[in-house]
């Protein structure tokens, strides 16, 4: 993003480090720690081209692997399925037992045709 001054363009600050800009979202999803025939749900908090912020009921470990399966508000963007690995999962400290937040890595999105009837 740039902004016009006189003649010049100068580039706006960015002192974020990520390779891509993350967006607020507000999306339900399920998920099934690798490994596991159990799934759960959690909200996607936020959405990067390369990672994601999800908020679990329960913590999970840094290093984890998790399907993920996304499902958007409106009903003409489908569902976004992906592995991701979690850097780092942390509680956000609320008066509700067992809220906590896990940022993530995507590591490779999920084809329909991979994902099988039970997912998730």
């Amino acid at each position: 993003m740039s902004t016009r001054i006189g003649e010049h363009m100068t580039m706006l600050p960015h002192t974020d480090n990520r390779n891509f800009y993350r967006m607020d979202v507000e999306c339900p999803a399920r998920f099934r720690i690798e490994g596991s025939d159990e799934t759960a749900g959690a909200i996607v908090k936020n959405l990067s081209g390369d990672g994601l912020l999800l908020w679990l009921d329960h913590e999970v470990d840094a290093g984890m692997r998790l399907s993920i399966v996304i499902v958007p508000g409106k009903s003409i963007t489908p569902p976004l399925s992906v592995v991701v690995e979690v850097v780092r999962c942390y509680s956000l400290e609320t008066e509700e037992e067992g809220n906590f937040a896990a940022a993530c890595i995507i590591k490779d999105k999920l084809e329909a045709e991979k994902l099988g009837e039970d997912f998730p």
